[in-house]
């Protein structure tokens, strides 16, 4: 059913402002941006996903929902888009696991070139997804990836992160209800938490539990993330020269990895770069 995640969204509260800052940290200049009935997007096209980034920008009925979802929450990571083959057979699956979509609803977009993109959609509710806005989009055409503007690029999402506090309650809704492949359950002791890892179109869901909370019935939480470079030495020094705040370099928690951690410039989305390590044969 699912075969990526098609994008994420991150709501902000000046367009112009966070296409500058994501532009300075990806690297890259945005594919597509647009504005329709009071609201403004941009998206910034990965080798794996997207980000689309949303902010009101006049009047109208989708200014006031991003304005009151920025009046609860803030700036930030507010929902996720799963892409589908076939919206059909996805809602009928939906329907099935008792996660109650919405009637399937077709979309377009155009831009300020006058390209139009068009798909079709649904949505889970969200007391059945524990809180997060999950959306099951069918695309009719992708978008080209974001041209670098600079080098030391980022070149695709490596993990996004989930915080819950009820790891089987989430593990068995991205798994055995979404079909999401899980590659691992771990518990480091040493940092009460506990991890689990989901991958599916090239990147991982990483689903985070801090043991030290004990279980609870509150929602889950769509967290952060996490930009694949292939330097991050290059990618760093970058970051610094465009006036950010960024941690020194560190041993990631997988064998082979490097990260640091971006602390400003993110628009409330706790942020890290990593390089992955060289495979063994």
């Amino acid at each position: 059913m699912i075969t990526g995640l098609d994008h994420a969204v991150v709501l902000v509260r000046d367009i112009e402002a966070g296409i500058a800052g994501y532009q300075t940290l990806l690297g890259r200049a945005p594919a597509w941006r647009a504005q329709s009935n009071g609201a403004a997007t941009a998206i910034f096209a990965l080798d794996n996903t997207s980000l689309e980034l949303m902010a009101p920008a006049g009047e109208g009925e989708a200014a006031d929902r991003v304005r009151a979802a920025l009046d609860k929450q803030g700036e930030g990571l507010a929902s996720l888009a799963f892409g589908v083959d076939d919206i059909a057979k996805a809602h009928h699956r939906l329907t099935r696991l008792g996660l109650a979509p919405d009637e399937i609803s077709d979309g377009a977009s155009t831009d300020t070139a006058g390209h139009t993109l068009t798909w079709k959609r649904t949505r889970a509710s969200a007391e059945s997804t524990h809180g997060i806005r999950l959306f099951f989009l069918q695309r009719a055409e992708r978008l080209a990836r974001s041209e670098e503007t600079t080098a030391a690029s980022v070149v695709a999402l490596d993990h996004l992160v989930i915080a819950t506090p009820d790891p089987e309650r989430t593990a068995a809704l991205y798994g055995a209800r979404l079909g999401l492949d899980m590659k691992l359950d771990r518990t480091i002791a040493a940092l009460q938490t506990r991890f689990l890892f989901f991958k599916t179109g090239g990147l991982v869901f990483e689903v985070i539990h801090r043991t030290k909370d004990g279980r609870g019935d509150g929602p889950d939480k769509i967290y952060g993330v996490s930009w694949r470079v292939a330097d991050i030495e290059a990618t760093r020094a970058r970051l610094l020269g465009a006036g950010l705040d960024v941690s020194e370099p560190r041993e990631g928690r997988k064998p082979g990895t490097r990260v640091f951690t971006v602390r400003t410039g993110t628009f409330g989305v706790p942020t890290i770069v990593i390089q992955q390590g060289q495979r063994e044969p």
